[in-house]
């Protein structure tokens, strides 16, 4: 009898009508053969995890990809292609240990020579942190086929921290080598090194992932496949949740106001665990190359216009906490001892004022372009009511709908006045935070990088010094320092640390393990005997 026969028998008892069969509906993979289907929402742009790391593509992706390290709920670092590993006392040097029976997806082995070429040629290229992170690096070897040296230049104190899936998903040498990486045919049928292989994308329907029989975790994965269900409608999200159609969701696949009552029910568990590396901080950010948003005086007039605990409380329901700045309160070097910007349609008017930007006869004093996020229905809210604010002090701002690759397209181009955005802290300011404001990640058509535009040789040096400094004293300070000046300066609008919710069949085991919890690569998710 083999995994997928014993995971039939072993569920079929009981497990028709939580998991939809019978119902009417139809219904992907079926709790009773060890199957799950999840909710993703929106659909990812692509699954090449190395060349988008949009949210849902890191769901996703984060099963048919791996890096070289896990990290626990407190981001303490674990085995994952790398069984072992170690650094010199003067912290240069970084010496992986790579499991010597993983394969990719096509059978072919994954040695050093795949993280090398990962990480020296294909993610510099192509991924806005990874490039940062390794063009840290004298050299990157590999002395056997198991073993990878990293050599830095200097101290670089969250390296261990950079090798996250998202952050540094190892890519098949043998298929890309030569190849013209954006554009590849290889692109369209990803191919990683984790538990579970592409089979199927039907796009408007629904992504499809077997459990990869020769995956090197012994006895894993313990699920026979994954659906990911495409389900824009936010009602239907909650319906397929409510009746077992679904038996996951995560991140903003049910809305805000609908978790509470989910949470309820007998059948499900809802969790905000998962999320701790990620530590999303929300902001409004500015275009700071256009007027009037190049002027920090506007800037800080919108910080007075925005309830933000509005935006905690009625928007996102209690899930958030108001941000102080751009280090989370979650994440290392945090400093809440900064400038506060109290609501005052009063401060904001005379800032406005002080600019010289007067009210016309129709009482506004300009109008601004708004691409919405497509991420949901909150996501929609927040902009409406940040229009509704922001007129209070005579900014008519002009809301525009668009698709995410639409968005993603006008944000990274510096097409836009104002929008919203969210990016993740990844553990360590070095990595998650200096990214948005340093003047050396300007770069334009790719997501995620200074897309504000805005530069400041002090703020670039501060966060330069905090990166290779090798006491935690003297990182604290400088982080301090920058997060004072920042504030000051208002380059984005700081909105809500989000604290998001995951919600599962409660008869799943080991699902949310680590600190990436839900785009974590399931390897040990099972459901209870």
């Amino acid at each position: 009898m083999n995994r997928r026969e014993f995971n039939h028998l072993l569920f079929m008892s009981g497990a028709v009508a939580v998991s939809g069969v019978g119902l009417g509906r139809p219904a992907f993979a079926q709790a009773a053969e060890g199957g799950l289907t999840a909710i993703i929402q929106p659909e990812p742009p692509i699954l090449q995890l190395a060349l988008n790391q949009q949210t849902p593509t890191g769901v996703v992706g984060g099963k048919i990809y791996e890096s070289l390290l896990s990290y626990d709920l407190k981001l303490t670092p674990g085995p994952q292609l790398a069984e072992s590993w170690e650094m010199s006392e003067d912290g240069l040097t970084y010496t992986f240990h790579l499991v010597k029976n993983a394969k990719w997806h096509d059978g072919e082995p994954f040695t050093a020579a795949d993280v090398v070429f990962t990480c020296d040629d294909f993610l510099k290229e192509v991924h806005p942190r990874a490039r940062a992170t390794f063009d840290r690096c004298e050299s990157i070897t590999a002395p056997d086929d198991y073993t990878v040296v990293f050599k830095l230049k200097e101290p670089f104190a969250p390296f261990l921290l950079a090798f996250e899936t998202s952050s540094a998903p190892m890519v098949p040498k043998h298929l890309y080598e030569g190849e013209d990486y954006r554009n590849s045919e290889h692109n369209q049928t990803p191919i990683g090194t984790g538990p579970f292989k592409f089979n199927e994308w039907v796009r408007g329907s629904h992504i499809h992932l077997q459990a990869f029989d020769e995956y090197y975790g012994e006895g894993q994965p313990h699920l026979t496949e994954i659906y990911y269900r495409v389900i824009p409608d936010a009602a239907s999200r909650s319906v397929a949740l409510e009746t077992g159609e679904a038996q996951l969701a995560q991140w903003g696949d049910v809305e805000t106001f609908d978790v509470e009552r989910l949470s309820a029910l007998p059948h499900l568990t809802m969790t905000t665990e998962g999320y701790e590396f990620f530590s999303p901080v929300s902001w409004l950010e500015f275009n700071c190359r256009n007027k009037p948003m190049d002027d920090k005086r506007f800037r800080q007039a919108v910080m007075h216009l925005i309830d933000r605990e509005f935006i905690r409380d009625r928007i996102l329901f209690g899930l958030a906490r108001v941000a102080t700045g751009p280090i989370a309160s979650t994440t290392r070097f945090y400093d809440g001892d900064v400038k506060q910007y109290e609501l005052s349609i009063e401060k904001a008017t005379a800032l406005l004022d002080e600019m010289g930007l007067t009210p016309g006869s129709d009482g506004n004093r300009v109008t601004i372009d708004y691409p919405v996020p497509p991420y949901g229905e909150t996501w929609v809210r927040t902009a409406e009511f940040i229009r509704q604010a922001l007129a209070q002090g005579g900014i008519n701002v002009n809301l525009i709908s668009t698709d995410v690759a639409g968005w993603a397209s006008a944000v990274s181009n510096w097409e836009f006045d104002i929008t919203t955005n969210m990016l993740y802290q990844f553990g360590d300011p070095a990595l998650g935070v200096a990214r948005t404001y340093v003047s050396s990640n300007i770069r334009k058509g790719v997501m995620f990088t200074n897309t504000a535009g805005y530069s400041n040789p002090e703020v670039d040096r501060l966060f330069a010094e905090a990166a290779v400094a090798t006491s935690d004293d003297t990182r604290q300070q400088l982080y301090s320092e920058v997060q004072k000046l920042l504030v000051e300066e208002v380059p984005v609008a700081w909105l809500t640390e989000n604290q998001y919710p995951t919600i599962y069949d409660n008869r799943l085991e080991d699902l949310i393990v680590s600190a990436t919890g839900a785009n974590g690569n399931f390897a040990s998710a099972k459901y209870a005997g």
